[in-house]
């Protein structure tokens, strides 16, 4: 059984959450800038395997895909034409900003540290990864 890769793609960082090899936890790993996500995926499945990946998908309370879909949308169509063998998932990621923000707060992170948006955008993948699991578990 491989990991399972989460991602909370965004403009300027993209947050990466991953799985242990049992499935069971989902951790958050690191934010790299957005214009380094190829490289670094590359570097990552060739050093472990990986099962899926979950990209979060904004949507708006009405369920229409957010404004911010038209720089996931070719991200999505690159990873599917580079990694065609991998299983792709989205996930509707509405709110897991405002939910990785409570966490931080919740988890006694200090005002200067929960500035840090590379770390709201780990938690983000981190939850979005979390969601994931609970729905196969409860799909089984």
């Amino acid at each position: 059984m491989g990991r399972i890769l989460a991602i909370d793609y965004g403009r300027k960082r993209v947050g990466i959450a991953v799985t242990d090899p049992g499935q069971i936890i989902a951790n958050r790993l690191t934010t790299v800038p957005t214009h380094t996500i190829w490289e670094f995926l590359k570097d990552y499945f060739q050093s472990e395997k990986v099962e899926a990946v979950v990209v979060g998908y904004p949507k708006q309370m009405n369920n229409e895909a957010s404004e911010s879909v038209r720089y996931i949308n070719p991200f999505l169509k690159k990873f599917q034409k580079i990694y065609p063998e991998l299983k792709l998932e989205i996930l509707d990621e509405r709110f897991t900003s405002k939910i990785a923000f409570q966490t931080m707060i919740d988890g006694g992170i200090k005002k200067q540290k929960r500035r840090d948006k590379a770390m709201v955008d780990a938690i983000s993948a981190t939850i979005i990864l979390q969601s994931y699991l609970e729905q196969k578990r409860n799909n089984i």
